[in-house]
């Protein structure tokens, strides 16, 4: 077994940090959100993942908003008027030496489940026509 540069065995421990500061934005922004944003254009939201560039100058918040196109919309414009404050809020709660520029992106995760459902169906399909022949 080789050792690898990042790590044992292939493990890179650089990958594993980077894990444990998204999941620690995830956590920190949905509580800032939920608790400490008054916008009343923001609706409910759930943080559904966060990617954080490996030199922390970026960051792609992702979050799933119920609501009606109309509300979508305007918890989009909230949550981007509201950086400087989540921004803020995570230099209190995170110490780390740079604050990445946060950017809100909306995921829609009902039209993202229906299209794995129906590709799960697909290969499902064509496994039963390869055994049947």
């Amino acid at each position: 077994m080789d050792i690898l540069p990042f790590g044992l065995y292939g493990v890179n421990k650089l990958s594993r940090r980077m894990n444990r500061v998204e999941q620690a934005f995830k956590q920190e922004i949905a509580e800032i959100i939920e608790r400490e944003i008054k916008d009343p254009r923001i609706g409910f939201v759930t943080v559904t993942g966060v990617e954080i560039s490996s030199d922390l100058r970026h960051g792609k918040v992702y979050v799933s908003i119920f609501g009606n196109e109309e509300e979508i919309e305007n918890t989009i414009e909230g949550l981007r008027s509201a950086t400087g404050f989540v921004k803020r809020h995570l230099g209190e709660r995170l110490r780390l030496r740079f604050m990445p520029e946060l950017e809100f992106i909306h995921e829609n995760i009902s039209e993202r489940a229906v299209d794995l459902t129906g590709k799960i169906r697909t290969v499902i399909n064509e496994d039963e026509l390869f055994h049947e022949k």
